[in-house]
Parts: C-alpha cells; structure tokens; sequence
C-alpha cells in the first residue's frame, strides 16, 4: 500500500502545472515590464545574446539570467526598474552614483547602477581579477559571462561543496588582491554570497557598489569583509586571520590617498 504522501490525487498534476504558470507569469511581469522588453530588443539586435533562457537568481533588486548565445551562453542581469536597489544602498555609494551620474530621480540612477556595473568589470577584466567579463549594456540591463557549465550556473560560495578550504580561502586572497592592488578597487559588499566557485576557484560577482581604493570608507569595508570571510572559513575548519589576510591583499594602503599610499 503507497505512503500517504506517496498517492497522487486526480487533478494534482494539473494544479501543479498551473501553479508553475502562475508563478512564471509573475516572474516576467515583475522584470520583463514594456521598457526592459524594448532594452532586451535593442541588445539581441546588436548581437549580445540570441534569447533569455531561464533565471539563475533573482532578488529584491533584480534577476540573472541565462541566455543563448550561438552555441554558448552568457549571462543577463535585469535591475527591477523602481527604488528597491537603493533602498538599502550605503549612503557614500548612493552619493557617489549620483556624483557619477548627476542625475536624481530613480530610474535615471537604475540606469548610471547599470552602466557602472558594466564599467566596473572592465577594470576588473583589465587587471586580471576573475569576474564575469561585460559584453555590454543598456538602461537597466546588463548581457556578461555565464560562469558555469552545460549542467548548470556556478554555486555561490554559500552552497557550494567546498573540498579544500585552504585552497579556496587563498585563490580567494589572490583575487581580492588583485582588486585592491591592480584594479585600485574594495568591492565593498564582498561575502560568500556573491562569490561563486566555479571549477573550484572563486568568481568575484556583484561589483557594482565597488568604491576607489583611496576611499575613505575603503578600509572599514575591507576589513568589514575580510572579518566575515574568516568566519566563513573557520566555519569550515580553516584558522584564517583578519590581520593577516588584510595584510596579503595590501591592506595597508587602503583608505589612504593614492600620493599617501
């Protein structure tokens, strides 16, 4: 005789269906709004992608998807065009964007996010930090590198099967320094979740708050973040150091003036 959970009740399969439908529909009203489709359209047209396959991630301030590209994939990051990303953004980073940008209203800012995202990563690729390489930009849409296989996207840190924490924890340590050093940049918001591991090294994601070096706020949020690593890793039974790591990546000079440093 089957389990109770095991017997499936006539109509079941149908009410599962529709409420696949139900939240897929939501799904596209929530990000694909008339605007974004018409963003979307500009970029197949000039070639960065064929078509959106399915979401990686999705969020408060907006979803990753995976889209076909020849025979390949690439990635697309859709920012929700409202004041949610903002909503919970440091005040110096939504001061900087708007320096940057010198606009005010809301999806004006969506925009600039976008394009200094995009901008971001260019440093990033040019100083040989592993991250997802841009391919371009437009509004509130961003086409760059799929980081994973046939099987599917890239765990984050967080989820991931994580054999070797030593190795990891130093790849990690290279990469950051990397960005701190050659890219002359702090990501500002580093953590195991917007890192992914990928062939088991890790890919730095989600730059777009990344501040200068010589930031006055660079150091806090270094050490901010390199404090949070090293409990992760001890989590996984690595004794990792703040002092330490923030001396590998060049701490010292962080927060400095660039003539200071």
């Amino acid at each position: 005789m089957p389990r109770p959970e095991e017997v499936v009740f006539p109509g079941r399969e149908r009410f599962e269906d529709r409420r696949k439908e139900r939240q897929q529909r939501k799904l596209l009203d929530e990000f694909f709004d008339h605007s974004t489709l018409l963003s979307i359209s500009r970029l197949v047209n000039r070639g960065l992608f064929d078509s959106i396959d399915y979401p990686i991630s999705t969020g408060k301030e907006g979803g990753v998807f995976r889209a076909t590209k020849g025979a390949g994939a690439r990635a697309v990051k859709v920012y929700r065009i409202s004041n949610a990303p903002f909503r919970n953004l440091p005040i110096y980073a939504l001061e900087e964007l708007r320096r940057e940008s010198s606009v005010r209203n809301y999806g004006g800012l969506i925009f600039a996010w976008t394009r200094r995202e995009h901008t971001i990563l260019g440093r990033l690729k040019d100083a040989g930090v592993r991250a997802p390489i841009p391919y371009g930009h437009y509004r509130n849409v961003l086409v760059m590198e799929y980081i994973g296989s046939a099987e599917g996207a890239a765990p984050r840190l967080k989820d991931a099967l994580i054999e070797d924490p030593k190795a990891v924890y130093e790849d990690l340590r290279t990469e950051v320094g990397r960005m701190v050093r050659e890219a002359k940049l702090v990501h500002g918001d580093l953590s195991p979740y917007n890192t992914l591991l990928h062939e088991g090294r890790v890919v730095l994601i989600d730059v777009a708050q990344s501040i200068s070096a010589d930031h006055p706020e660079a150091r806090r949020l270094l050490i901010r973040d390199i404090t949070n690593f090293a409990k992760f890793f001890g989590r996984l039974g690595l004794d990792v150091e703040p002092e330490e790591f923030l001396a590998a990546v060049g701490g010292a000079s962080v927060g400095r003036p660039a003539e200071e440093a």
